[in-house]
């Protein structure tokens, strides 16, 4: 038997136990690479209900009679990516009605079913902040997802201590705004218009402080402002598309004069302005293209961006922006980092645990500790070769994709039916893709 086959093999077992809630599940033999400390020789990864319970060495791992043992002897493991920005799920955000829409959710527009969730199941991505476009000043509320195998929106929710609904805000600025009225025609419109409506939240704030929850007082209530209010509180994360470098200073402007916590998204010029953003203690989420085109306010972007951020003592992580960049090949942007300067430690912690940071998650994945969830992958060689392929992607200690599987191959390695959200069904004798299947004697 294949170790392939045999790794298979174990792992349903191992999932079958997991589904179960009873007995723990010990992987063994593989290089541990936990993100937070040294890569581990000869690890023990030990889950229990969705949750990691102990990380290390053979000799320092202890595993009690009734473990479910999977030998991963050859194999790497490392955290489930997370993926920072992403458009997966076909879900959009405002209309053309108007440049600042607070109040739309992108909630409400994501097909959980669509097929690019399970292409980044197959890259490796775990958690990811689904946003709506960048067309708007405020485009609406992103959404932090985990990439479990749902069958609705709300099987992937990540959901706060209180029960809501985990996620940011989306802005934007630069050239993607700029349009015909009632959108902003120049950029110094753009940011008046962001401080009038930060404005409006602050005193629509105080009008609820001074109402004193009596309703005679209380203002109209306005879902835009309440999601700004939230923003000013700290409660969510605003997620700043921008790129040039005059573009992102104005960005620590806003976020200095109305004390939002901010990440700066893209930031192509952020080379040019690293110790301002150093400064101000932002973070930044960026995304490397390798091939050429795109806007005229990206081209001064250079492959030195995370490792120049890097070095200025900036929180660097990593993105796809899919589609613009293909979930599937999210860990060639970390290698493609590394090429340019950055330390391979701070670029596998670009794809894991800065972003967690980055989405207020990073007590609950990231990286591989006890006590947080089982989100983890299963790789045949060093995270950064060309040449490694992710095997498996587990979720809170559910596999969401094994390699070995012909549906989620398909969605790995691509193939008629891998990309098309309705695939066409025949009525009386499967889908076409069977009968290709069978044509071929069932190989891809």
């Amino acid at each position: 038997m294949s170790p392939r086959i045999l790794l298979t093999a174990a792992a349903l077992v191992a999932a079958a136990a997991l589904s179960a809630q009873e007995k723990p599940v010990a992987f063994v033999g593989a290089q541990i690479i936990p993100v937070v400390g040294e890569p581990i020789a000869n690890g023990v990864l030990l889950i229990q209900h969705g949750k990691i319970t102990a990380v290390g060495d053979a000799r320092t791992v202890r595993l009690a009679t009734g473990v479910q043992v999977v030998d991963v002897t050859g194999k790497v493991i490392m955290p489930g990516l997370v993926d920072s920005h992403s458009h997966i799920g076909g879900g959009q955000g405002a209309d053309n009605s108007a440049p600042i829409q607070p109040e739309a959710r992108v909630l409400d527009a994501i097909d959980a079913r669509h097929p690019n969730i399970q292409k980044a199941q197959a890259g490796g991505i775990t958690t990811v902040n689904v946003m709506p476009g960048s067309g708007h000043l405020i485009s609406g509320q992103t959404l932090y997802l985990k990439l479990r195998d749902g069958r609705v929106i709300d099987d992937l929710l990540i959901r706060h201590p209180d029960g809501g609904i985990a996620g940011g805000l989306k802005m934007a600025n630069g050239t993607n705004p700029l349009k015909a009225a009632p959108f902003p025609g120049t950029r110094a419109k753009s940011a008046a218009l962001v401080r009038e409506q930060y404005i409006k939240a602050r005193e629509y704030q105080d009008k609820i402080a001074r109402a004193k929850g009596d309703p005679e007082k209380l203002p109209a209530r306005d879902l835009g402002l309440e999601m700004l209010c939230e923003a000013l509180a700290g409660r969510r994360v605003v997620q700043h598309h921008t790129h040039r470098h005059d573009d992102i200073l104005t960005v620590l402007r806003l976020q200095k004069e109305f004390g939002f916590k901010v990440v700066l998204h893209h930031v192509s010029d952020a080379w040019k302005v690293a110790p301002e953003i150093a400064a101000a203690g932002v973070p930044c989420s960026i995304i490397i293209v390798d091939s050429p085109g795109g806007k005229l306010e990206t081209r001064d972007v250079s492959f030195t961006n995370a490792a120049v951020l890097e070095q200025a003592g900036v929180l660097v992580g990593l993105h796809t922006d899919d589609g613009v960049t293909d979930s599937r090949h999210f860990l060639r942007a970390a290698g493609l980092a590394v090429r340019a300067g950055m330390t391979r430690a701070g670029a596998l912690r670009a794809v894991t645990l800065a972003n967690a940071q980055m989405l207020g998650l990073a007590d609950r994945t990231g990286s591989l500790e006890a006590g947080k969830d089982a989100d983890f992958l299963i790789l045949s060689g060093d995270p950064l070769s060309v040449y490694t392929r992710i095997e498996q992607t587990w979720v809170e200690g559910g596999k969401v994709f094994d390699l070995a599987d012909p549906q989620d191959r398909l969605y790995a390695l691509g193939g008629p039916g891998a990309g098309d959200p309705r695939r066409a069904q025949l009525c009386c004798y499967g889908n076409a893709w069977d009968l290709i299947l069978a044509a071929n004697g069932g190989e891809q």
